[in-house]
């Protein structure tokens, strides 16, 4: 019997005293959460889309509540709504949020573009891309097999007839998927009120260009020479746009001069006519 109750005592002391010492441990290394977090979940959007730089909202929403994250317009999805949202539950100074979209630097359709072989092979741009470079003649172009269509989110892409992905910016939140997507890096994320745009990124002669595209630049010079001092360049064969806002200020004239079309105005300006 002595036996017995030793044991039981000596079981009970025992979790009693595992029992304290998971109780205090857990008050001592417990992390407590700002109550600030779920608020700001609450205002943000949900979309998980990691273009704020963190991994989803949730972190986005810790880092902003620690005071780690300053910015509250870091939420492409929630554009100028959330971040005012933000800035109120943090106390912080509003912040103007540029509205951005994807955008194809690329009018390489099946109508311009040269196909240089038939591809039979596994319906990737990166994969194609990391074999025999696709079908097309032009190695910088777009390949058209939908890899950014299949990474939005947000429905905000799709696959046209002429084989080339079409933006639907009403839809686009400017979270980068597409971007980082694309295995040629010819989707950039735009401002988007911005009009002109080099629709190329082939770094071939002009001729060799031009044997592979209707449309491509072909380093002529035209364009740079036609825009404010400082606002274009030519570079490796292609021009390229410094100063948006310059060019967009002169876009009949720069627009007017290229003799491909390779630099022209985003359709949403299609009604304003070049010389």
């Amino acid at each position: 019997m002595n036996i017995i109750l030793i044991s039981l005592l000596l079981t009970l002391g025992l979790g009693l005293f595992f029992g304290l010492f998971l109780v205090i441990s857990y008050k001592k290394l417990s992390v407590h959460e700002d109550p600030r977090v779920e608020i700001l979940l609450d205002a943000l959007p949900g979309a998980n889309c990691g273009a704020c730089g963190y991994a989803g909202c949730a972190g986005y929403a810790e880092a902003l509540a620690s005071g780690q994250e300053k910015n509250p317009g870091k939420c492409a999805p929630g554009g100028q709504d959330v971040a005012n949202k933000v800035a109120h539950i943090l106390g912080l100074d509003a912040v103007s949020v540029e509205k951005r979209v994807a955008k194809l630097m690329c009018n390489g359709s099946l109508e311009n573009a040269i196909r240089r072989a038939e591809y039979n092979g596994i319906n990737s741009c990166r994969v194609a891309d990391m074999t025999i470079k696709g079908d097309k003649g032009c190695i910088y172009g777009c390949l058209g097999f939908g890899d950014c269509v299949k990474a939005c989110k947000f429905g905000a892409m799709y696959l046209g007839d002429d084989g080339l992905p079409h933006i639907i910016e009403e839809k686009c939140t400017a979270c980068g998927k597409c971007v980082e997507a694309c295995p040629r890096e010819i989707i950039e994320l735009v401002p988007q009120d911005r009009k002109v745009f080099v629709f190329c990124k082939s770094l071939d002669r002009g001729p060799v260009a031009k044997s592979y595209c209707k449309v491509a630049c072909i380093g002529c010079g035209l364009c740079v020479k036609q825009a404010p001092e400082g606002s274009m360049k030519l570079e490796n064969n292609l021009a390229y746009i410094i100063d948006s806002h310059k060019v967009d200020e002169v876009a009949e004239k720069v627009i007017g001069v290229c003799p491909t079309g390779a630099i022209a105005l985003d359709s949403k300006f299609a009604e304003v006519k070049t010389l």
